[in-house]
């Protein structure tokens, strides 16, 4: 089957970049069994810890790519199981902003090691990785105008 799709440039970057997505994600998931917390959970506690007081709805849902019915369910379970709450701005004010617990602080520390990350990276030299990086960032942007 490989040698089908790899006469297709195309075709192949995308299987490529799908398969290592699937592995990354797989590797990111046997980091984070041990704090009972999803790679999509993980990612919000590093934006909300790195927005602070900036840590609104709107901002989240610009910097997880995530919907609202998505966001706002995953929120409503991390607030259940005691990583983050809401804080009105002002008491009767529909603005909400939200901030890690102590708990959700102690588990985004931890999970921030990202292991299998560094060491799946560790392959590229630091030249290589800028190169991914531009290369990604411009099929995203492709991809975000189609």
């Amino acid at each position: 089957m490989e040698q089908i799709i790899s006469q297709n440039s195309s075709v192949y970057s995308r299987h490529l970049t799908g398969r290592a997505r699937d592995l990354l994600l797989r590797a990111r998931q046997k980091d984070l069994a041990p704090y009972d917390i999803s790679p999509q959970q993980a990612n919000l506690l590093f934006i909300i810890y790195n927005l602070g007081e900036q840590a609104t709805f709107a901002e989240l849902i610009k910097h997880s790519d995530r919907g609202i019915n998505t966001l706002s369910l995953q929120i409503t379970r991390m607030e259940r199981d005691g990583l983050l709450e809401k804080v009105r701005e002002k008491p009767k004010s529909t603005l909400l902003r939200f901030q890690l617990t102590e708990k959700g602080i102690d588990i985004y520390k931890k999970s921030n090691e990202m292991k299998s990350d560094k060491t799946i990276m560790s392959v590229l030299t630091e030249a290589e990785r800028q190169q991914l990086i531009s290369i990604m960032k411009k099929v995203i942007r492709a991809a975000e105008k189609y």
